[in-house]
């Protein structure tokens, strides 16, 4: 019979439960309990076996089923007013006595199934309810044990759907909290049943019992962080068979079909033929009510208690085990093909990471759960996560990821297993893998490397420990590479590792604070010569960085130094130990115990030689192997599962004596580690060579007749101290070793590792050893040395992608990877790292193709990846620049590119005080860097001859309108141009006044080696080079050697003039004028260099001699008071006096050494000869008017002045002091007498006579100034007579024409003579010289009387001398120096020559005296300081 309105209670079950729940009130709950009587009494009375039933006297009787509805029914409605005191089994109970009713079809027991869950949906049932406990238990007993008769299939689907809303409104009821133990158990497994059963049903009902199941375990472990407080000690009373021990997950399908004691006995369905059960053989979920707790407590306790821990412990295991009992095929490295449903394991691992999700933190606090987890639940995961099938290699993927979120503190080892054997074996293909097996892989490796500490966790827990393989580093590896497209188009996988290398460097950046610093390298403990035991190294905490990070720091450095003797150690162990004892990593005397430790503890070392090494009979060997068999924890372990993980560690020897050397050590420790197991260490040794025969006669091939249970147990007898071990005890350990074969051959070779039986029973051991897992906060102390790692394969894998990369999205991707890579360099100052980075970007920009400048326009404007990649470049150098060292050659390869295309900004290379010159009058010499750039010639001389107007005229002829640009031209330099404005590379030179000096050196060794093919090019640097020089006055220590030489070898190497010898030459002016203000210390050498201008070739210096001269004007004019030195002013005055001659820098030459010389202004003891040299070239140039020569000759006899001035300052001096200022003042006076006499022979009358004139005022007029003796002497030697002799030479040897009116000089000289014999006849009267010089006078007077001017005597001249003749004797006469009563001969030698001049001279002289020899008197004395 069906079942009335069937199709909604089928549609019923999609709804949400949640939706339904509401409570009503408490008065209308009678109401509810009669409608749904009514209900079920109605479905019953249509079926014909529950109509009346009439005895013989026609009495009507009811079924007790009804009748007991009927009961309730009349007593209903008069407990409304006391319903909270109205046990709810009373009313519930009919209800359950027709779900469990043999008699009753599937129509009725769906009804009384739709009645119960109203009750529980409308919360009829509440934590306030009387009795509500027992009301849960019974309706949880009956659901679970429903019986109906099945009638048809649709309405047994319906009922089970109905079992499964009843169970899950339970578990979603407030009142749950009350169900026991066993009853959560006993719901949890009925779900499964009909999970199990629903695979041969119908889609609606399978999709509904996996659904419920999904929500109860949802519910149950939702719990688990409430319970987790209140029920801490449970756990200690959880299952019997989950410990301390280690324990394997049993593969075995068999296993999980075992008879349960006092399990649940399943689900039964009554159907016409009978009572039919579930398969027997489903796994299920089972509380046991037999064991005990540790403390005594039977479990009967803690079945009945309310659900916590235990049942959740249970129910984990459920889970677990239904990955155990999965019969699958071709899960292995070779397998390719789904042979196997991957229906169960998908069902499993969803409800797992369901448990995970809800269970969060807490599921890690249960030692239990936590054991479950890292052996059963993960051993599960290595192995599924190498199916073929994508989906459950996806949902083991994702159970992992929540596992590492929520427990990865507890997972160390298992995680460094699951991301080396399964993740990155899968995706760099190692597996047979298929793409999309290969994508899930690299999405969860990437999104691991999305989470905020993860890379750095990574590193510090595995690539710092010694016994853990490089993580980090692999990873960085297996991404770079995998973002390699070798021999195919870039594809998803490839931009998921670029994604996932972006990743990590966006974690180490996101760490980087503000404060960042360079870190100061730890001490490596190994190089300072003490051995310190690495394997006991710890840390005093691994929560506090200031522990752990100097403490991986140093496991990093020891690792290094390990991992190098390992590679020894494989190849010769002697050599090996040899190198790790220098390294200070084993003692200079070796020990077995260090031996041992580092043969245990060292990852990487060959598993044959240790094997062979621990083997050997020599007796140090001997001690190694016992000290290594202690390293070894045996408690608590089977001797199989001691003896795969003793094996586990290197492979056994093939001889038997090295084979009973290593067995009888493993047995001695196991036997003292488990002394309650064997009668005597012989049993343990007999035992374990035992376990090694079944071994090989299990799995060896060439053993045909394989080895019995009965006969190991044979075997086996009597061996414990004559005594029999226990059978079941022989049974397990030959069925171990049966089904899981002990792999005496490890694996070996480069590659990811395989995770066999051995190596998990081998990891679950060292986990308890190793150290514990630090949780990095942040990561920014370990950042450095993790970067040094990460960057190489970053920058390499994001240049391989860029290369090839042409969408948008992947293009911005690896910009912005570089601009992270960069930050990160930069914050840790790793120039080689940004110098990779500008040499692969500027690689992108395009800008270095060789192409025409239209072609190289049209290319980078519509090129987005050139484009992005400039502002990139640029950013870096803008950003970063004081940490680029050679990259400064590939920017500036690039801004050379940007000059010759015109896409430069106007004015690149401008310094710090341009603004304040813009107006100054040698902005017209220097030109701007305007792009784009036309050279600036130098001015040429206008060429008037035929062949100049000829070439001209065909020049003009030639000539053509240039071609209008495409609008495509237009708009790709508009987009090239705005990127370019956006890149800010003026700032790249402006602000190089904040670089650090080594980026600064190296930004101007590039300038000078940059690639100069045309001269454009070489000028732009130089300007470039000349800017930063002078943003940089105050470091220009730094930059001037090289700026020096570089403009050196530019302007000795020119040989014409052209605009780059041009910028070299103003350029350096323009340095030196700049900073000689500034730069005390470095005006010498500033100065000096402008003597590369005196070196220029005629025909350059000839073309740039004005400009030059203005602009050293402009320096001087400006610097005058800088300039101190000798040196320096040799300089100015050397580049001055060359003006005197060139018609065009001869007035700003002059108008220079007049602001000098001008009333002494700038006259100084260090440049007075110079500028006098200086003047007198100018004096005698016949460039300039005549009027500039007399004005020289005044500048010279002008600077007379400072010589009286300083002569008069040195008076307050010491004495010491004060005369050797004297002799430097007659020193600088001399030099100037000098050079006026070489200007008074010129042959111009005007500047001739001017000269002699100014050469008597500085011999005569200088009052105040103090010179010695014998310099008067010199001057009559050197000047006077010298004058005098020049100038009767010129009339007697030159013709009258060229020299004009010489009677008038030779007057002006003879004049000069007298007054400067008479000024100076005080001092010159002591010398022992006078009468030589005195002779030398009236020799001059003489010879001047008798020259002729045109055949004629001068009579000027001769009536001229007398006079003078005359006046000089009186004066002698009268200060004593002319006697007659001298013995000396003076008066004598005097009239021998007045005679022949004067005659009558002697007698106005001495007009008493006759012409007889006289002494001569005392001269006076004259105050001179004689040095």
């Amino acid at each position: 019979m069906g079942c009335p309105n069937q199709q909604s209670e089928v549609a019923a079950v999609s709804r949400d439960t949640k939706d339904c729940s509401c409570t009503p009130p408490r008065s209308s709950s009678a109401f509810m309990v009669n409608s749904e009587i009514g209900a079920v009494l109605a479905v019953m009375r249509r079926n014909v076996r529950w109509g009346f039933h009439y005895t013989t006297d026609e009495d009507q009787l009811d079924h007790p089923l009804i009748k007991y509805f009927k009961d309730i029914r009349k007593q209903v409605f008069s407990w409304q007013h006391q319903w909270h005191t109205i046990s709810p089994v009373v009313y519930l109970q009919p209800f359950l006595d027709v779900i469990q009713s043999d008699e009753t079809s599937a129509p009725i027991t769906g009804v009384a199934l739709s009645s119960i869950y109203k009750l529980l949906t409308l919360e009829v049932l509440d934590l306030d309810t009387i009795n509500v406990t027992d009301s849960l238990h019974l309706i949880v007993d009956a659901v679970t044990s429903c019986r109906f008769e099945v009638t048809d299939p649709a309405s047994e689907e319906v009922v089970l759907m109905k079992i499964l809303q009843v169970l899950l409104a339970c578990m979603k009821s407030k009142a749950s909290v009350n169900l026991s133990n066993q009853h959560v158990c006993n719901i949890v497994n009925t779900c499964f049943q009909i999970v199990h059963q629903a695979s041969s049903k119908g889609e609606l009902l399978q999709r509904t019992a996996r659904h419920t199941m999904h929500e109860l375990i949802r519910c149950i472990f939702m719990h688990l962080p409430d319970v987790c407080d209140k029920n801490q000690d449970c756990t200690q009373e959880g299952r019997s068979h989950l410990g301390d021990e280690v324990s394997v997950p049993d593969n075995d399908p068999s296993s999980a079909s075992k008879p349960h004691v006092n399990g649940y006995t399943g689900l039964k369905i009554e159907s016409v033929g009978g009572p039919l059960n579930l398969s027997t053989d489903v796994p299920e979920v089972k509380m046991d009510h037999e064991t005990t707790g540790e403390d005594g407590q039977s479990k009967n306790h803690l079945v009945a208690e309310p659900y916590s821990v235990p049942c959740m412990v249970e129910i984990f295991s459920f889970l677990c085990s239904l990955l155990n009992a999965v019969e699958y095929v071709g899960v292995g490295p070779r397998s390719n093909s789904l042979e196997y449903d991957e229906d169960v394991p998908l069902f499993s691992f969803g409800l797992i990471n369901s448990a995970i999700e809800l269970s969060g933190p807490s599921l890690g606090h249960h030692p239990e759960m936590l054991a479950l987890v890292q052996n059963d639940l993960f051993h599960s995961l290595m192995q599924f996560g190498l199916s073929p099938s994508t989906l459950i290699l996806s949902t083991v993927c994702s159970i992992v990821l929540n596992l590492y979120h929520l427990m990865r503190a507890k997972l160390k080892l298992q995680l460094e297993a699951f991301f080396s054997c399964v993740l990155m074996k899968i995706a760099v293909n190692k597996h047979g893998a298929s793409y999309q097996q290969q994508e899930v892989a690299m999405e969860t490796l990437v999104d691991l490397c999305r989470q905020p500490s993860f890379i750095h966790e990574m590193y510090a827990n595995y690539d710092c420990d010694i016994s853990c393989s490089n993580l980090f580093e692999d990873l960085a590896n297996l991404l770079s590479k995998s973002a390699f497209p070798v021999n195919s188009p870039l594809s998803a996988i490839h931009v998921l590792a670029l994604e996932g290398l972006i990743a990590m460097v966006s974690g180490m950046a996101e760490t980087i604070g503000d404060g960042d610093q360079i870190p100061v390298p730890e001490p490596d403990a190994s190089s300072l010569g003490d051995h310190e035991s690495f394997w006991n190294v710890i840390c005093e905490s691994y929560d506090n960085p200031e522990c752990w990070v100097p403490y991986v720091h140093k496991m990093k450095d020891t690792k290094k130094k390990l991992m190098i003797g390992v590679d020894h150690f494989n190849r010769d162990p002697k050599k090996g130990f040899q190198f790790l004892q220098g390294s200070c990593l084993l003692p200079k005397t070796l020990d077995p115990l260090s031996v041992a430790c580092f043969l245990r503890y060292t990852s990487g070392l060959d598993k044959n030689l240790v094997g062979e090494y621990l083997g050997n009979h020599d007796q140090f060997c001997v001690d190694v192997l016992q000290e290594y068999a202690k390293t070894f924890d045996f408690q608590e372990m089977n001797i199989d599962i001691a003896l795969r993980v003793f094996l586990e560690t290197f492979r056994l020897p093939g001889e038997s004596q090295k084979i009973q050397r290593v067995v009888e050590a493993f047995a001695e420790q196991y036997y003292e580690q488990s002394p309650n197991i064997f009668a005597n260490k012989d049993a343990a040794l007999l035992l374990s060579y035992s376990l090694i025969m079944l071994n090989t006669d299990q799995h060896n091939a060439q053993v045909k007749k394989k080895m019995t249970e009965n006969d190991f147990i044979r075997n086996n007898r009597r061996i414990n101290g004559g005594n029999d071990l226990p059978q079941e005890y022989l049974s397990e350990l030959y069925h171990s070793i049966c089904e899981n074969e002990i792999r005496l051959t490890p694996e070996q070779g480069v590659g990811f590792p395989v995770m066999t039986h051995d190596n998990w029973v081998g990891l679950i051991h060292k986990s308890r050893q190793t150290a514990p897992f630090i949780i990095c906060g942040s990561g920014e102390r370990i950042n450095h040395r993790m970067f040094a790692i990460l960057s190489g394969p970053t920058v390499a894998a994001l240049s391989v992608v860029l290369d090839l990369v042409d969408q948008e999205a992947v293009l911005q991707t690896c910009i912005d990877g570089f601009s992270k890579v960069a930050n990160i360099a930069g914050c840790y100052h790793l120039d080689d790292v940004l110098d990779g980075l500008l040499v692969s970007l500027s690689k992108f920009t395009t800008l270095l193709l060789p192409m025409s400048i239209e072609e190289s326009v049209l290319s980078f404007g519509y090129d987005s990846k050139a484009l992005k990649s400039t502002l990139a470049l640029f950013s870096i150098a803008n950003m970063y620049g004081d940490y680029i060292r050679s990259g400064w050659r590939n920017i500036l390869d690039c801004i050379l590119s940007l000059h010759k295309l015109g896409l430069l900004p106007a004015r690149l290379a401008r310094d710090a005080t341009d603004d304040l010159e813009s107006n100054s009058e040698t902005d017209s010499v220097r030109s701007s860097l305007v792009s784009p750039v036309e050279p600036a010639l130098p001015p040429a001389r206008k060429s008037f001859g035929l062949m100049g107007r000829f070439s001209e005229f065909l020049y003009y002829d030639t000539e053509k309108p240039a071609p209008q640009p495409s609008k495509e031209q237009v708009e790709a330099r508009k987009r090239a141009t705005e990127t370019v404005k956006d890149c800010l590379i003026e700032s790249v030179f402006a602000e190089s006044k904040f670089l650090q000096s080594e980026s600064l050196l190296s930004l101007s060794r590039a300038l000078t080696l940059a690639s100069h093919e045309d001269e454009n090019g070489a000028v732009f640097c130089l300007e470039l080079l000349i800017t930063v020089t002078l943003n940089n006055r105050d470091r220009i220590m730094l930059l001037w050697q090289n700026v020096y030489e570089y403009i050196a070898s530019i302007v000795q190497s020119a040989v014409m003039p052209s605009t780059l010898v041009e910028k070299a030459v103003f350029g350096l002016i323009r340095i030196c004028r700049r900073l000689l203000p500034y730069k005390e210390e470095l005006t010498d050498d500033l100065l000096k260099s402008l003597q590369l201008i005196l070196k220029l070739d005629a025909r350059v210096a000839d073309v740039y001699c004005e400009h030059i001269t203005r602009e050293i004007m402009c320096l001087v004019k400006a610097n005058a008071g800088q300039i101190k030195s000798h040196l320096g002013w040799r300089t100015i005055t050397s580049l001055l006096s060359i003006t005197a001659r060139h018609p065009e820098a001869f007035e700003p030459g002059f108008e220079t050494l007049e602001f000098i010389m001008l009333d002494g202004a700038h006259l100084l003891p260090a440049n007075f000869v110079l500028c006098v040299n200086a003047a007198r070239q100018f004096a005698e140039s016949r460039v300039g008017d005549a009027a500039r020569s007399v004005k020289s000759l005044d500048l010279m006899a002008g600077s007379s002045v400072c010589l009286v001035k300083w002569s008069r300052e040195a008076v307050v001096e010491e004495p010491e002091t004060a005369v050797q200022l004297y002799q430097d003042i007659g020193e600088m006076w001399l030099p100037l007498v000098q050079a006026l006499i070489k200007v008074c022979i010129d042959s111009r009358e005007q500047i001739r006579n001017h000269a002699v004139l100014m050469l008597q005022q500085c011999l005569t007029g200088l009052e105040g100034i103090h010179l010695q003796d014998e310099m008067w002497v010199q001057c009559f030697d050197s000047v006077v007579f010298p004058l005098l002799n020049n100038l009767l030479e010129i009339v007697e040897e030159k013709s009258a024409k060229e020299y004009r009116n010489m009677e008038g000089t030779l007057i002006l000289s003879l004049k000069l003579l007298s007054k400067s014999f008479l000024h100076s006849l005080p001092s010159i009267s002591r010398s022992v010289s006078f009468s030589k010089i005195w002779v030398g006078v009236l020799s001059c007077m003489d010879r001047c009387t008798k020259v002729k001017f045109r055949g004629k005597r001068s009579e000027k001249i001769y009536e001229l001398v007398p006079e003078l003749l005359k006046n000089t004797l009186f004066v002698m006469k009268s200060s004593g120096v002319l006697s007659p009563n001298g013995s000396d001969g003076l008066l004598e030698q005097t009239w021998l020559h007045v005679k022949s001049l004067a005659p009558s001279v002697q007698s106005e002289v001495f007009p008493n005296d006759g012409p007889r020899t006289m002494g001569a008197g005392a001269v006076p004395e004259v105050n001179l300081v004689v040095p």
